[in-house]
Protein backbone atom coordinates (compact mmCIF):
# COMPACT_ATOMS: atom_id res chain seq x y z
CA UNK A 1 0.00 0.00 0.00
CA UNK A 2 2.95 2.36 0.73
CA UNK A 3 4.24 2.33 -2.92
CA UNK A 4 0.94 3.87 -4.65
CA UNK A 5 0.85 6.51 -2.19
CA UNK A 6 4.57 7.40 -2.98
CA UNK A 7 4.05 7.79 -6.59
CA UNK A 8 1.09 9.49 -6.22
CA UNK A 9 2.63 11.96 -3.86
CA UNK A 10 5.58 12.08 -6.22
CA UNK A 11 2.92 12.82 -9.20
CA UNK A 12 1.26 15.75 -7.03
CA UNK A 13 4.49 17.50 -6.74
CA UNK A 14 5.45 16.84 -10.15
CA UNK A 15 2.10 18.32 -11.76
CA UNK A 16 2.38 21.39 -9.20
CA UNK A 17 5.93 22.30 -10.30
CA UNK A 18 5.29 21.75 -13.70
CA UNK A 19 2.36 23.71 -14.47
CA UNK A 20 3.22 27.62 -14.40
CA UNK A 21 0.59 29.63 -12.03
CA UNK A 22 -2.39 31.14 -14.09
CA UNK A 23 -1.43 35.06 -15.83
CA UNK A 24 -2.16 37.63 -13.69
CA UNK A 25 -4.23 38.98 -16.57
CA UNK A 26 -6.90 36.14 -15.92
CA UNK A 27 -6.68 36.79 -11.93
CA UNK A 28 -9.22 38.27 -9.97
CA UNK A 29 -11.52 39.77 -12.65
CA UNK A 30 -13.22 38.20 -16.39
CA UNK A 31 -12.27 40.17 -19.25
CA UNK A 32 -15.36 42.27 -19.83
CA UNK A 33 -16.71 42.43 -16.64
CA UNK A 34 -16.77 44.71 -13.99
CA UNK A 35 -16.05 43.84 -10.17
CA UNK A 36 -17.66 46.10 -8.00
CA UNK A 37 -15.24 45.05 -5.06
CA UNK A 38 -12.11 46.61 -6.73
CA UNK A 39 -9.32 45.13 -8.05
CA UNK A 40 -8.20 41.42 -7.13
CA UNK A 41 -5.62 42.27 -3.99
CA UNK A 42 -1.93 41.10 -4.41
CA UNK A 43 -0.70 37.58 -3.58
CA UNK A 44 2.81 36.63 -2.43
CA UNK A 45 3.85 34.24 -5.15
CA UNK A 46 3.99 30.91 -3.54
CA UNK A 47 7.55 29.31 -3.67
CA UNK A 48 7.86 26.27 -5.68
CA UNK A 49 10.45 23.82 -5.51
CA UNK A 50 11.99 24.67 -2.36
CA UNK A 51 14.03 23.12 0.99
CA UNK A 52 10.22 22.44 2.80
CA UNK A 53 9.45 20.03 -0.61
CA UNK A 54 12.93 18.33 -0.36
CA UNK A 55 12.35 17.73 3.06
CA UNK A 56 8.83 16.50 2.19
CA UNK A 57 10.16 14.04 -0.82
CA UNK A 58 13.69 13.19 1.26
CA UNK A 59 11.08 11.75 4.41
CA UNK A 60 8.66 9.83 1.94
CA UNK A 61 11.46 8.36 0.03
CA UNK A 62 13.24 7.08 3.70
CA UNK A 63 9.67 5.34 4.95
CA UNK A 64 9.64 3.83 1.81
CA UNK A 65 12.91 2.61 1.82
CA UNK A 66 12.49 1.34 4.92
CA UNK A 67 9.36 -0.50 4.35
CA UNK A 68 11.36 -2.31 1.24
CA UNK A 69 13.91 -3.02 3.40
CA UNK A 70 11.49 -4.76 5.96
CA UNK A 71 9.05 -6.29 3.27
CA UNK A 72 12.70 -8.33 1.67
CA UNK A 73 13.57 -9.15 5.22
CA UNK A 74 9.96 -10.88 6.02
CA UNK A 75 9.82 -12.67 2.63
CA UNK A 76 13.57 -13.89 3.89
CA UNK A 77 12.70 -15.36 7.10
CA UNK A 78 9.45 -17.08 5.75
CA UNK A 79 10.83 -18.62 3.07
CA UNK A 80 14.16 -19.87 5.69
CA UNK A 81 10.95 -21.04 7.48
CA UNK A 82 9.44 -22.77 4.52
CA UNK A 83 12.33 -24.56 3.07
CA UNK A 84 14.61 -25.32 5.89
CA UNK A 85 12.42 -25.83 8.69
CA UNK A 86 8.63 -26.55 7.77
CA UNK A 87 10.03 -28.46 4.69
CA UNK A 88 12.75 -30.99 6.25
CA UNK A 89 10.25 -31.72 9.02
CA UNK A 90 9.11 -35.35 9.57
CA UNK A 91 6.67 -34.50 11.59
CA UNK A 92 3.90 -31.75 11.91
CA UNK A 93 4.80 -30.32 15.33
CA UNK A 94 8.36 -30.85 14.10
CA UNK A 95 7.60 -28.11 11.66
CA UNK A 96 6.27 -25.70 14.29
CA UNK A 97 8.33 -26.13 17.16
CA UNK A 98 11.08 -23.92 15.74
CA UNK A 99 11.51 -20.67 13.37
CA UNK A 100 13.54 -18.08 12.17
CA UNK A 101 12.30 -14.55 13.84
CA UNK A 102 12.53 -10.96 13.65
CA UNK A 103 12.76 -9.95 17.11
CA UNK A 104 11.15 -6.74 18.02
CA UNK A 105 10.78 -5.17 21.66
CA UNK A 106 7.84 -6.13 23.83
CA UNK A 107 5.85 -2.94 24.72
CA UNK A 108 3.59 -2.90 28.08
CA UNK A 109 1.32 -0.64 26.20
CA UNK A 110 0.50 -3.09 23.37
CA UNK A 111 1.16 -6.62 25.71
CA UNK A 112 0.35 -6.13 29.34
CA UNK A 113 -2.02 -8.50 30.42
CA UNK A 114 -5.45 -7.30 31.47
CA UNK A 115 -6.07 -6.35 34.82
CA UNK A 116 -5.87 -9.33 37.02
CA UNK A 117 -4.25 -11.41 35.18
CA UNK A 118 -0.74 -12.74 36.77
CA UNK A 119 1.54 -11.16 34.45
CA UNK A 120 -0.32 -7.30 34.36
CA UNK A 121 2.61 -4.93 35.08
CA UNK A 122 5.52 -7.50 34.65
CA UNK A 123 6.15 -7.21 30.70
CA UNK A 124 9.71 -5.93 31.34
CA UNK A 125 10.48 -7.82 34.85
CA UNK A 126 9.30 -10.85 33.50
CA UNK A 127 10.41 -13.81 30.98
CA UNK A 128 7.82 -14.19 29.16
CA UNK A 129 7.84 -13.12 25.17
CA UNK A 130 4.56 -12.82 22.45
CA UNK A 131 5.06 -15.78 20.25
CA UNK A 132 3.52 -16.86 16.59
CA UNK A 133 0.68 -18.71 16.72
CA UNK A 134 2.74 -22.19 15.40
CA UNK A 135 4.27 -22.10 18.63
CA UNK A 136 0.81 -22.82 20.36
CA UNK A 137 0.30 -25.61 18.02
CA UNK A 138 3.15 -27.37 19.27
CA UNK A 139 1.76 -27.04 22.77
CA UNK A 140 -2.45 -28.29 21.53
CA UNK A 141 -0.37 -31.58 20.61
CA UNK A 142 0.14 -32.30 24.16
CA UNK A 143 4.43 -33.22 24.02
CA UNK A 144 4.91 -30.39 26.39
CA UNK A 145 5.02 -29.71 29.94
CA UNK A 146 4.58 -27.09 31.86
CA UNK A 147 6.20 -24.35 32.45
CA UNK A 148 6.05 -23.87 28.40
CA UNK A 149 10.07 -23.09 27.80
CA UNK A 150 11.63 -21.27 24.16
CA UNK A 151 14.57 -20.71 23.88
CA UNK A 152 16.14 -17.59 21.53
CA UNK A 153 19.24 -17.46 20.24
CA UNK A 154 21.67 -15.72 18.18
CA UNK A 155 22.64 -16.75 14.67
CA UNK A 156 26.30 -17.08 13.84
CA UNK A 157 26.56 -15.08 10.00
CA UNK A 158 23.01 -14.01 10.41
CA UNK A 159 22.67 -11.96 13.53
CA UNK A 160 24.50 -8.67 13.25
CA UNK A 161 27.56 -7.74 15.82
CA UNK A 162 26.45 -7.38 18.97
CA UNK A 163 24.99 -3.72 20.25
CA UNK A 164 25.86 -2.94 23.34
CA UNK A 165 23.57 0.23 25.17
CA UNK A 166 24.47 2.71 27.27
CA UNK A 167 23.68 1.88 30.66
CA UNK A 168 20.21 4.44 31.79
CA UNK A 169 19.58 6.76 34.27
CA UNK A 170 17.47 3.92 36.31
CA UNK A 171 20.82 1.82 36.59
CA UNK A 172 20.05 -0.58 33.80
CA UNK A 173 22.72 -2.66 33.53
CA UNK A 174 25.76 -3.31 30.65
CA UNK A 175 25.02 -6.04 28.44
CA UNK A 176 26.14 -9.08 28.99
CA UNK A 177 27.60 -11.62 26.46
CA UNK A 178 24.73 -14.51 26.18
CA UNK A 179 24.20 -16.23 22.59
CA UNK A 180 20.98 -17.54 24.25
CA UNK A 181 18.33 -17.18 26.38
CA UNK A 182 15.47 -18.81 27.66
CA UNK A 183 11.67 -17.87 28.74
CA UNK A 184 8.07 -18.00 28.51
CA UNK A 185 4.87 -17.18 26.53
CA UNK A 186 2.66 -14.01 27.28
CA UNK A 187 0.76 -14.67 24.11
CA UNK A 188 0.75 -16.55 20.90
CA UNK A 189 -0.54 -13.83 18.48
CA UNK A 190 2.55 -12.10 17.63
CA UNK A 191 2.41 -12.06 13.71
CA UNK A 192 4.15 -14.59 11.60
CA UNK A 193 7.62 -14.29 11.09
CA UNK A 194 7.78 -11.95 14.57
CA UNK A 195 9.08 -12.30 18.01
CA UNK A 196 7.63 -9.72 20.66
CA UNK A 197 11.25 -10.14 23.53
CA UNK A 198 11.49 -8.16 26.79
CA UNK A 199 14.10 -5.52 27.30
CA UNK A 200 16.73 -7.87 29.20
CA UNK A 201 16.48 -10.24 26.28
CA UNK A 202 17.48 -7.48 24.05
CA UNK A 203 20.35 -6.57 26.13
CA UNK A 204 21.60 -10.20 27.34
CA UNK A 205 22.08 -10.96 23.50
CA UNK A 206 23.32 -8.09 21.78
CA UNK A 207 20.27 -6.97 19.50
CA UNK A 208 18.87 -4.38 18.26
CA UNK A 209 14.87 -4.20 16.67
CA UNK A 210 14.27 -6.03 13.00
CA UNK A 211 17.52 -8.29 13.61
CA UNK A 212 17.07 -12.01 13.49
CA UNK A 213 17.02 -14.53 15.99
CA UNK A 214 16.63 -18.46 16.03
CA UNK A 215 13.48 -19.79 18.39
CA UNK A 216 12.96 -23.04 19.73
CA UNK A 217 10.49 -25.52 21.88
CA UNK A 218 12.99 -26.43 24.55
CA UNK A 219 11.50 -29.40 26.99
CA UNK A 220 15.34 -30.52 28.62
CA UNK A 221 15.58 -27.26 31.07
CA UNK A 222 16.34 -29.20 34.58
CA UNK A 223 14.38 -27.81 37.24
CA UNK A 224 16.33 -25.59 39.79
CA UNK A 225 17.81 -25.91 42.98
CA UNK A 226 19.99 -23.06 43.73
CA UNK A 227 20.29 -19.55 42.27
CA UNK A 228 23.25 -17.05 43.63
CA UNK A 229 22.30 -13.17 43.05
CA UNK A 230 24.07 -10.07 42.52
CA UNK A 231 21.79 -7.50 43.26
CA UNK A 232 23.12 -3.64 41.76
CA UNK A 233 22.51 -1.74 44.87
CA UNK A 234 22.33 -2.57 48.21
CA UNK A 235 19.19 -1.07 48.64
CA UNK A 236 17.41 -3.97 48.10
CA UNK A 237 19.15 -6.07 50.62
CA UNK A 238 18.01 -3.05 53.34
CA UNK A 239 14.68 -3.96 52.58
CA UNK A 240 12.80 -5.94 55.42
CA UNK A 241 12.24 -9.28 54.82
CA UNK A 242 13.85 -8.66 51.12
CA UNK A 243 13.78 -12.48 50.35
CA UNK A 244 9.84 -12.87 50.49
CA UNK A 245 10.30 -9.81 47.89
CA UNK A 246 12.73 -12.05 46.04
CA UNK A 247 10.90 -15.53 46.22
CA UNK A 248 7.04 -13.26 45.20
CA UNK A 249 9.13 -11.21 42.44
CA UNK A 250 10.37 -14.51 40.78
CA UNK A 251 7.58 -16.55 40.57
CA UNK A 252 7.37 -13.87 37.35
CA UNK A 253 9.96 -15.90 35.53
CA UNK A 254 9.30 -19.38 34.45
CA UNK A 255 13.37 -20.23 33.98
CA UNK A 256 16.74 -18.16 34.61
CA UNK A 257 19.73 -17.92 32.02
CA UNK A 258 23.08 -17.62 34.07
CA UNK A 259 24.93 -14.55 32.83
CA UNK A 260 21.53 -12.60 32.01
CA UNK A 261 20.30 -9.11 34.16
CA UNK A 262 16.94 -9.55 35.46
CA UNK A 263 14.68 -7.12 36.80
CA UNK A 264 12.01 -6.93 39.86
CA UNK A 265 10.05 -3.92 40.76
CA UNK A 266 9.37 -3.21 44.74
CA UNK A 267 7.55 -0.70 46.11
CA UNK A 268 8.14 1.83 43.06
CA UNK A 269 11.60 1.16 42.09
CA UNK A 270 13.08 -1.35 39.94
CA UNK A 271 15.74 -3.39 41.02
CA UNK A 272 18.87 -5.14 38.95
CA UNK A 273 20.10 -8.41 39.57
CA UNK A 274 22.67 -10.36 37.49
CA UNK A 275 22.08 -14.37 37.59
CA UNK A 276 25.63 -15.34 38.73
CA UNK A 277 25.38 -19.61 39.24
CA UNK A 278 22.50 -21.72 38.54
CA UNK A 279 22.59 -25.53 40.15
CA UNK A 280 19.92 -28.08 38.75
CA UNK A 281 17.92 -30.70 41.18
CA UNK A 282 18.60 -33.24 42.72
CA UNK A 283 22.30 -33.20 42.26
CA UNK A 284 23.26 -29.73 42.37
CA UNK A 285 25.22 -29.39 39.15
CA UNK A 286 26.09 -26.34 37.72
CA UNK A 287 23.33 -25.45 34.57
CA UNK A 288 23.65 -22.85 32.30
CA UNK A 289 19.55 -22.24 32.20
CA UNK A 290 16.87 -23.57 35.20
CA UNK A 291 13.12 -23.84 35.86
CA UNK A 292 11.92 -21.85 38.83
CA UNK A 293 8.49 -22.43 38.37
CA UNK A 294 7.34 -24.98 40.47
CA UNK A 295 10.46 -25.74 42.35
CA UNK A 296 12.44 -25.44 45.69
CA UNK A 297 15.15 -23.01 44.91
CA UNK A 298 17.57 -21.63 47.63
CA UNK A 299 18.48 -18.09 47.07
CA UNK A 300 21.78 -16.71 47.95
CA UNK A 301 23.26 -12.76 47.29
CA UNK A 302 26.47 -11.80 46.64
CA UNK A 303 27.99 -9.00 47.10
CA UNK A 304 25.99 -6.44 45.28
CA UNK A 305 27.73 -4.27 42.90
CA UNK A 306 27.59 -0.95 44.42
CA UNK A 307 29.59 -2.26 47.03
CA UNK A 308 32.51 -3.83 44.82
CA UNK A 309 35.65 -2.12 44.29
CA UNK A 310 36.15 -0.80 41.40
CA UNK A 311 39.76 -1.95 39.53
CA UNK A 312 42.04 1.24 39.16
Amino acid sequence: MKTPTLFLLLRLTSARASHPPPSPALSGVRRGCTDRRGPAPATRPVPRGGAADVDVLSAIQHRWEGARDLALLEQEVEDHNAAEIIARAATAEEAASSRRLIAMPLSEEKFDPVPGAFSHGHVQTGDKMSLPVNFWRVIQGGGVEVPWLFEVSRLEGVTPARFVPRPDAGGAPAAPQLDAVVGGPIDFRAPANYVFLPRWMFTALGLRPREVVHVRVVTDVPPGSAVRLRPHSSAFTAITDHRSVLETELRHYSALTAGSTVAFDYDGMRYYFDVVELRSAPKGARAPMVKVTDCDIAAEFVRPRDQMKKRG
